[in-house]
């Protein structure tokens, strides 16, 4: 990928006398997309090789019921799913999920869709990859509240999920494993991808995919600077950036108690710093932001406007920058619900699931 630099900007934005917008490009569809293909890539219609896992058939199918099987949690009622909601964008609209005792959780969920592409996991980049990400909410007492130890437990008490981990890790004495757990579960969300958004395909040369006001936004977002902290496969998901380079928003916004990556670094510029979000698919992920308190897209893109840019955006930049973000949105992956291996006589009972 190109140096990031901000462009000289083409857009022009024409305000009628009634309060109507409509853009002006000053550049051709074909100058758009070279500036825009110095920044994003297309997301791959294949799946995409994963570091020291190898995603085979048995492994993806092992994976997905991992993925939907609640006994993973001490309560028997939480699964990935209940925050990765695959019906619903990969995360679970709420503004923190909610977890074991009906906890709330101190972060919004992240979308699991296009995940494999993020260069770490979490808003804290705490997990280097989908391997360690999935062995974290698994054992957070806010999460499932479950162990290594009860979840290979669990699992060895079924025979059917034994026979599944006994072909998808072949030649392994003992395959049932909480490592194997996270890699099975990193191989099914490695499929979980998003290709064939209408920006994909204008990048890939269509030029009637994408309206002007939508070309319009997507110039803006490279001129005024969007696209150096959110750019790549996944429009984002890549680099660590204060929220707040220019001013930093209210306590409604960031909760002063969240001190992003300070946590995990311990490093005093890593104060406020977060990943920066992946914005594949943003139309259906809302509400935004790592705290979960803003729920209208247009209303966020204001906020990273002034927050992160020193730009106080009018009108019909927002919509069109939010036109141009909800190109993103991509083709969603078809998922058939797994039929679950049935629990046993040795199978460890459910914890109880009481207010905290």
């Amino acid at each position: 990928m190109k140096p990031r630099h901000i462009l000289q900007s083409t857009v022009a934005i024409a305000v009628v006398s009634f309060g109507m917008t409509s853009p002006v490009l000053a550049a051709s569809p074909a100058e758009i997309r070279a500036s825009a293909l110095e920044y994003f890539e297309v997301i791959p219609s294949m799946v995409p090789a994963v570091k020291d896992n190898a995603v085979t058939r048995e492994k993806v199918e092992l994976g997905k019921m991992l993925f939907f099987d609640p006994r993973l949690s001490s309560s028997a009622l939480i699964s990935c799913n209940t925050c990765h909601n695959l019906g619903m964008g990969g995360d679970d609209n709420l503004e923190t999920s909610i977890g074991h005792g009906w906890q709330k959780g101190p972060r919004n969920a992240p979308t699991v869709l296009n995940a494999v592409f993020n260069e770490a996991q979490f808003w804290d980049g705490r997990a280097e990859d989908l391997k360690a990400q999935a062995k974290g909410p698994v054992q957070a007492g806010v999460e499932m509240a479950s162990t290594p130890e009860r979840v290979v437990e669990v699992l060895k008490s079924m025979d059917d999920y034994v026979k599944h981990f006994t072909v998808a890790f072949p030649g392994e004495s003992d395959p049932v494993t909480f490592d194997n757990m996270a890699r099975a579960i990193e191989a099914f969300e490695a499929t979980l991808i998003t290709p064939a958004s209408r920006f994909d395909q204008f990048l890939e040369g269509n030029d009637a995919v994408m309206n002007e006001s939508e070309m319009a936004g997507l110039e803006l977002f490279i001129d005024t600077g969007c696209a150096s902290c959110h750019n790549g496969v996944n429009v984002g998901g890549t680099g660590y950036y204060p929220f707040g380079v220019v001013e930093q928003p209210g306590s409604d916004i960031l909760p002063p108690d969240d001190k992003g990556r300070f946590a995990v670094t311990q490093t005093a510029t890593d104060d406020y710093v977060f990943r920066a979000g992946p914005l594949r698919n943003i139309e259906l992920t809302a509400p935004y932001f790592h705290s979960g308190k803003v729920w209208n897209l247009e209303q966020a893109v204001a906020i990273m406007g002034s927050s992160q840019l020193g730009t106080e955006l009018d009108d019909a930049q927002i919509k069109a920058i939010t036109a141009f973000l909800i190109t993103l949105t991509g083709e969603a992956p078809r998922v058939e619900y797994p039929i679950l291996p049935v629990s046993s006589p040795t199978t460890p009972k459910p914890a109880a699931m009481v207010a905290n």
